[in-house]
């Protein structure tokens, strides 16, 4: 039986769950989708997602180091730079610039604890 990657889930390090919630929810517009551990002392694992974008953040020390980039590719990337416009998140400004690549453009947001999420769209510039 030949080997299927069926999905590749980030692991996001975080060090405060409350500031990860206010930035993933309330600004970039994920859910929830669960959480383990608690929050009051020990360490937190969680999952948000917004349609087929899943990311995985974590309090724990081994789990990623602050300042890791995703690539995340999308369509309607001007219409998605104005619903971050609209939400006048006081932290974020995001700008749409050319690339990664060739007839792109992009937006980038970087999280509080300094991961990158840039979000791209093919054939758009």
């Amino acid at each position: 039986m030949p080997v299927e990657i069926a999905q590749v889930t980030p692991v996001l390090r975080i060090f405060d769950v409350g500031l990860a919630k206010s930035f993933y929810c309330e600004y970039l517009g994920c859910s929830v989708d669960w959480e383990d551990g608690d929050a009051s002392g020990g360490p937190v694992y969680l999952q948000v997602s917004r349609g087929p974008l899943v990311l995985h953040l974590s309090t724990h020390h081994g789990d990623g180091t602050p300042g890791g980039v995703v690539l995340v590719e999308v369509t309607g990337i001007k219409d998605l730079h104005a619903e971050l416009h609209a939400k006048e998140y006081r932290f974020m400004n995001p700008g749409l610039e050319p690339g990664p690549g060739p007839n792109m453009l992009s937006t980038e947001l970087i999280d509080p604890f300094s991961n990158l999420i840039r979000f791209f769209e093919r054939n758009a510039a």
